[in-house]
């Protein structure tokens, strides 16, 4: 096996560490594209990974640039920059090269550089599924309509905010935190709470008798009495997460509310409506474009590497990271 044959990448270990490896470069299937790696960035879901029999690449938040394209592909071309969450059930992009459906996949916003660009595809798709498919909202014109956003300082959290305040809807965040209240606010909140005290009091507080909508990107269980408190009767909650303990599910029904989930993953995994995701991009890219929406990136870990790549997970596992977490370019 020849260098041009090969690649670096950081790899899940069966014993559970990550390792700097080299590996076979990918190759295309009929719809995939080969993209150079230039940037990535670090998710929740990357560090809740169980190892398996044999080394696995992570990373599911990639920005790059088209190396070459599977013999069906008709969306892009060798040389375009691009950026995409890519599939779960696929190798992820911590590796100098991957290959990704081009159905999932979107052109880069032009204005942002490749670090900034990784740190948004997969929190972006979560968020305008999340918002504009599950709870049904309008993407442009919701007219001050107030939607409640639990763990708004965090990476989807970030964008939904941008997204729904840009949908012209009121936006309440909830932060804990001083620095992470502020950045809520940055970020296009008009009010922002804290969701470690009852949601309720806080909402009448600013003149809202209750909400009709949430989006909870927090874990459910803790916050599921007081999002059914402070539900409007017909209203909508979205969670990104299942519940992880028992939640009464009584209060919902009282209210004849809806509880609908969004899974990011859960049209490349399923190969349904997988187009979808490039359209959410390419309008994505659009609004950054125009300025309307700004990248989330908030800390920079340097080069692709194991060592750096385990400092991000322990910044992610901390559960106290605002914004999103990237690493750009192999040594």
């Amino acid at each position: 096996m020849t260098a041009s044959d090969t690649m670096k990448a950081v790899v899940l270990e069966p014993s559970g560490r990550l390792a700097d490896a080299v590996l076979p470069r990918p190759v295309p299937g009929p719809r995939d594209l080969l993209v150079r790696v230039q940037a990535v960035s670090v998710n929740p879901v990357d560090t809740k990974q169980q190892p398996g029999d044999a080394p696995r690449v992570l990373g599911w938040d990639v920005a790059g640039v088209v190396e070459a394209v599977g013999p069906e592909c008709r969306l892009f071309r060798p040389g375009d920059e691009v950026y995409y969450a890519g599939d779960i059930t696929r190798p992820g992009g911590f590796s100098e090269y991957h290959v990704v459906d081009e159905r999932i996949v979107g052109r880069k916003p032009k204005r942002l550089s490749f670090a900034e660009a990784a740190a948004l595809p997969l929190t972006s798709l979560t968020a305008w599924e999340g918002m504009f498919e599950r709870l049904g909202l309008d993407t442009d014109d919701n007219q001050g309509r107030p939607i409640l956003i639990i763990g708004a300082a965090g990476g989807v959290g970030s964008i939904a905010t941008q997204l729904a305040r840009r949908a012209g809807l009121t936006v309440i965040g909830t932060a804990s935190r001083p620095e992470s209240r502020a950045w809520v606010l940055h970020h296009g909140a008009h009010h922002v709470i804290d969701h470690t005290k009852a949601f309720l009091p806080q909402l009448q507080a600013l003149g809202f008798p209750a909400v009709d909508t949430i989006f909870c990107l927090n874990v459910v269980h803790p916050h599921w009495d007081a999002m059914m408190d402070a539900l409007a009767p017909l209203g909508k909650v979205c969670t990104i997460l299942p519940p992880f303990a028992p939640v009464d599910f009584r209060k919902l029904f009282d209210k004849s509310a809806t509880w609908c989930t969004e899974a990011m993953f859960a049209r490349p995994k399923h190969r349904f409506d997988m187009e979808a995701q490039h359209r959410i991009l390419t309008r994505l890219a659009e609004f950054v474009d125009k300025g309307e929406i700004r990248s989330t990136l908030r800390e920079h870990f340097g080069l692709i590497t194991a060592a750096n790549l385990e400092k991000a997970f322990a910044q992610i596992q901390s559960g106290r990271t605002i914004g999103k977490l990237v690493l750009e370019s192999f040594a």
